[in-house]
């Protein structure tokens, strides 16, 4: 009896070598996807600094070479108020935590339980029983597979911390540019007053002299339209500043509303940092959202495995143990105890080959994804260097303009004293002025959001990461 008991677990143990040794279980060894590259950007804005290279990485907090320490405080309290910052945070945890979810299905699961059973039938006595018992199961993952999804899930939370930093660096990158805007807004308003004020003035001079005959009743018309023209655009912005403040209090982690950056001059408070030059062969392991999409190709090559190590036979141990007895006090007086060892052949399961391809084909999913955000980060930065090399040119000429309408306006106030200009050519002169430093300060304002840009779009100061298929980091 020993013998056949023997020679059916040998057959059963040949099988289970037979079977594993059919199934197509073998994976390649992990590689980043490939990917477009660049050697080089296509230009260097006039007046950068020099390339950075791979071992001098953008500071951390690259924010503060803008100079304004109410911005830092700013950023300080939107990292730390925050609510999609907060809510990146938490999938961390959770991923975290569904990594000890996923080690849990290699440890072996006890049940225990007691009951008892009273039963009365027609013509017969009252029969009670007592029974407890316990039973203990563990599938020994003796092929890897059960790793192989803590392997997976452990790239996720790499991804999920990776999503955090590119969710960080968005975050700096609104503060910062929003805060820009409001400052904008702020010097427009200045100017825009003032040539208010200035229009109103003009106004009283001609309806004194159309009092006394000397214009006729259209120049103190048209006086009063363009009073009309400011007065609106003063609205305009106003509002525009209003809106731009709701969405920094977002940003903060405020109620719309509850919070309001005082007015400031932008030209005069934020200064023009040095523009970084690239970091083009290096750009794949700093940017966040590459990084986090490459860790979900990984997390896909994981699931393949795990997939496909499906197919090789299980083996589970089961022990049962227990007391049964008519009397509740003689129920711990025996027990009776069980190991049932099993084998189970997953390959013969049509669903077990599905999710295989299935497996494969989110793979081939994850891998053009990273290759579309490798692309797009490609695209963003050029955009940057592109927009700064304009934006710079184009800074030039309007100081010149400036400076040419400045020469107008003062030409044209002397001539006013003497009679050889009017009073609508100086005001003319004056709104030309006035739309060109308007232009400038606009120039300036989109200086400070390319810089903004192109540092998040080099990675913004985190440190390389190389994707690995061990997934290191583990929580």
């Amino acid at each position: 009896m020993k013998l056949g008991i023997r020679t059916g677990a040998i057959g059963a143990a040949l099988a289970c070598a037979m079977l594993a040794g059919c199934a197509d279980t073998s994976m390649p060894d992990y590689r980043r996807p490939d990917a477009p590259i660049k050697a080089a950007w296509s230009q260097q804005p006039s007046g950068a600094a020099a390339p950075v290279t791979a071992a001098q990485a953008i500071s951390p907090d690259w924010w503060r070479e803008f100079h304004d320490a109410y911005l830092d405080g700013l950023i300080d309290k939107a990292i730390a108020g925050n609510i999609d910052i907060a809510i990146l945070a938490a999938r961390i945890r959770v991923a975290g935590a569904q990594i000890g979810e996923a080690r849990a299905a290699a440890l072996p699961t006890l049940d225990a339980g007691a009951g008892a059973s009273f039963e009365k039938s027609t013509g017969q006595s009252f029969t009670k029983q007592f029974n407890l018992g316990t039973q203990v199961n563990w599938d020994i993952d003796i092929w890897g597979k059960v790793e192989k999804g803590v392997q997976a899930q452990r790239a996720e939370y790499q991804a999920s911390e990776a999503d955090w930093r590119a969710g960080y660096l968005n975050l700096v990158a609104d503060v910062s540019t929003t805060y820009f805007q409001i400052l904008q807004i702020d010097e427009q308003i200045q100017r825009q007053q003032a040539a208010l004020e200035r229009g109103r003035s003009i106004l009283s001079t001609y309806e004194a002299m159309h009092a006394a005959g000397l214009v006729p009743s259209t120049r103190v018309l048209q006086q009063r339209a363009e009073i009309n023209s400011l007065n609106t655009g003063l609205l305009e912005l106003r509002r525009s500043r209003e809106l731009s403040g709701n969405a920094l209090c977002t940003l903060l982690g405020v109620p719309a509303g509850d919070f309001r950056v005082p007015p400031g001059q932008l030209q005069g408070r934020v200064a023009l940092p040095s523009v970084p030059g690239g970091l083009p062969s290096d750009l794949l392991k700093r940017r966040p959202d590459i990084v986090a999409s490459e860790y979900r190709v990984l997390e896909a090559y994981h699931l393949t495995g795990q997939a496909k190590l499906a197919q090789l036979p299980s083996v589970s141990l089961t022990g049962r143990g227990g007391s049964s007895s008519l009397a509740l006090g003689d129920l711990l007086r025996g027990f009776t105890f069980g190991l049932l060892p099993s084998i189970n052949f997953p390959i013969f399961d049509p669903a077990v080959k599905a999710r295989i391809k299935t497996s494969e084909a989110e793979g081939q999913v994850a891998e053009q994804q990273y290759r579309r955000t490798v692309i797009g980060a490609f695209e963003e930065v050029e955009n940057a260097l592109v927009n700064l090399d304009a934006h710079r040119k184009q800074k030039i000429e309007l100081q010149q303009q400036v400076e040419h309408l400045q020469t107008v306006e003062q030409q044209f106030q002397g001539q006013l004293k003497e009679g050889v200009v009017s009073q609508l050519d100086v005001f003319e002169a004056e709104r030309s002025l006035l739309g060109a430093q308007l232009a400038l300060l606009a120039n300036h304002q989109q200086l400070l959001s390319d810089t903004v840009t192109l540092y998040k779009a080099l990675g913004g100061g985190w440190p390389p990461v190389v994707v690995g298929a061990d997934a290191s980091g583990r929580p």
